[in-house]
């Protein structure tokens, strides 16, 4: 059901088996545990979670990721927290609307990417070489690195470019993507590296 994929001084980052979008869930030893995207609400799944962390806080990249919201509150205890702009497409509560500034923690804050959806925000892990979670920002490509990939229905194509060069800047190992194959989707370490030549052969174009 849960699935380590990284495990790292401070915190622990699994995978939510089939899940789609897919959902990972972080056991950090400052925030607690911190699930990113919501998956369909399960009784074993809570128990599993609850298993390597208490549930502090649900955490959704955008709108496609929050299913069966109120019971994952309700049962879980734990607070949702979405950017601020990507709030009104989300059926449910959201507890806390962070904007650009906004930290969860001294080591964990957000990046906000818009482009993909209105408000779409990737989590940052600032320790251990850094990680990132994009949610829908980023997708694998065809070599299983995460790669910007423009849709038809994206909310705003500029936005998404302005984005991308931002993450020029950024130090991280990690990456995950609302899209996971295991055995095909490559997360990291390397991933700066990995997404920044993605990145430039895009821009390029």
């Amino acid at each position: 059901m849960l699935h380590k994929l990284v495990a790292l001084r401070d915190r622990d980052i699994y995978y939510v088996a089939g899940s789609r979008p897919a959902a990972y869930y972080v056991a950090d030893r400052e925030a607690g545990g911190v699930l990113v995207n919501a998956p369909p609400f399960d009784e074993a799944l809570l128990a599993a979670l609850r298993a390597v962390a208490p549930p502090a806080y649900i955490f959704l990249p955008s709108h496609r990721g929050a299913r069966d919201l109120a019971r994952w509150r309700a049962a879980a205890g734990a607070e949702t927290i979405a950017f601020e702009a990507e709030v009104p497409h989300i059926a449910g509560t959201v507890d806390l609307a962070v904007g650009r500034d906004r930290k969860l923690t001294r080591t964990i804050d957000f990046l906000p990417m818009s482009g993909v959806t209105e408000g779409s925000c990737a989590l940052r892990i600032k320790t251990n070489g850094g990680v990132l979670f994009f949610g829908p920002i980023l997708e694998p490509g065809d070599d299983g690195w995460p790669a910007l990939i423009a849709h038809a229905d994206d909310y705003s194509a500029e936005n998404r470019l302005i984005g991308a060069l931002g993450l020029r800047d950024q130090r991280f190992e990690y990456a995950f993507t609302d899209v996971f194959e295991p055995g095909r989707t490559r997360f990291g370490p390397g991933a700066a590296a990995a997404v920044g030549e993605r990145l430039r052969r895009v821009l390029e174009d």
